[in-house]
C-alpha cells in the first residue's frame, strides 16, 4: 500500500490535550506499553475524527494492524466522550448569556431503505437526530445524544428534557418553526406566508432568522469533523462520536 503524509486542519492544542488524556488514562489503566506512544495514538484519533480517514488508511500511514487502530480509537472515544458536558451543566454556562439558541441536525448514516426508523421525511435521506444547544454568538454548548432520523425536532428536545430544563432556568431560547408549540421559554417564528403577515411579525420573523443564522455556525463547527458527515459505523457508536468531538472542540478552542 502507498502512504503519503498528509496534514490536519486542527491547532496543536487539540493535540496536546488529547495526548495528557491518552497519557492519564494509561497511567490509570497501568498500561506499560504499546504499540505506539500517547501522542501518536492522539495524533492517530484526530486524523479518524477530522478528516475520515479508514482504519485501513490509519493502519497502513501508522504501521500498525487494523485491530490496533480500531482499539485506539475505541479507547479515545470512549475517555472523550466521558468528559463531554452533560445538559445540566451546559445550562449553568448559558445561565451567564443572554439566551441561547436550540437546533437540530441530522447526521447522515448508511441505511437501506427498510430502515424506516432512521429516515427523515424532512431531509428524504436516512440519519441520526442530533439537538445542538449555541450561545448568542453561534458558539457550541451542547450536543445531545443520537436518535433515529424520523424523530422530529420537537419531539427530540422533549426527549432530552431541553424544552423543561431552559424553562426551570429561565433562559430564553431561539428555534426554528420545527419547534411550534415548544412552550416554555422557546421563542419561534410566526406561521404562515410572508405576505400575510403583519409588518411586526415579519420584523420579528426577520431578526429570528439572523439569530437562527448564528445557530448554523454551531451546526457547521460540529460538520467541519469530517467523519459525523456520512456515518458508518453502529447506530450504537454515534453518541459517543458526537460527545467526543463536542469534548474536543471545546477544550481544544479555550
Amino acid at each position: 500500500m502507498l502512504v503519503y503524509p498528509s496534514e490536519i486542519d486542527l491547532s496543536s492544542s487539540a493535540l496536546r490535550f488529547l495526548s495528557r488524556l491518552l497519557a492519564a488514562r494509561r497511567r490509570e489503566l497501568g498500561t506499560r506499553w504499546g504499540r505506539l506512544p500517547a501522542d501518536c495514538q492522539a495524533l492517530l484519533v484526530l486524523a479518524h475524527l477530522r478528516c475520515g480517514h479508514t482504519y485501513a488508511q490509519l493502519a497502513a500511514g501508522f504501521g500498525v494492524g487494523t485491530s490496533t487502530v480500531h482499539r485506539y480509537v475505541a479507547e479515545a472515544v470512549e475517555a472523550l466522550a466521558a468528559l463531554a458536558p452533560d445538559l445540566a451543566t451546559a445550562v449553568r454556562t448559558a445561565e451567564r448569556k443572554a439566551f441561547v439558541i436550540l437546533d437540530g441536525t441530522l447526521l447522515p448514516i448508511d441505511r437501506i431503505a427498510a430502515d424506516r426508523p432512521y429516515y427523515s421525511g424532512k431531509h428524504k435521506k436516512h440519519g441520526m437526530n442530533v439537538q445542538v444547544i449555541a450561545d448568542p454568538f453561534g458558539r457550541l454548548l451542547w450536543a445531545s445524544a443520537a436518535l433515529p432520523g424520523a424523530v422530529h425536532d420537537i419531539r427530540a428536545a422533549r426527549t432530552h428534557s431541553i424544552i423543561d430544563t431552559l424553562a426551570q432556568a429561565d433562559i430564553p431560547c431561539w428555534a426554528d418553526k420545527a419547534y411550534q408549540g415548544a412552550g416554555g421559554t422557546v421563542r419561534v417564528p410566526y406561521r404562515g406566508h410572508w405576505a400575510k403577515l403583519s409588518a411586526g411579525q415579519q420584523a420579528v420573523n426577520s431578526s429570528h432568522a439572523k439569530i437562527g443564522a448564528l445557530g448554523e455556525q454551531a451546526m457547521a463547527t460540529l460538520k467541519t469533523w469530517r467523519l459525523p458527515r456520512k456515518l458508518r459505523c453502529s447506530t450504537t457508536r454515534i453518541t459517543a462520536l458526537v460527545q467526543a468531538v463536542l469534548t474536543l472542540h471545546l477544550n481544544a478552542s479555550n
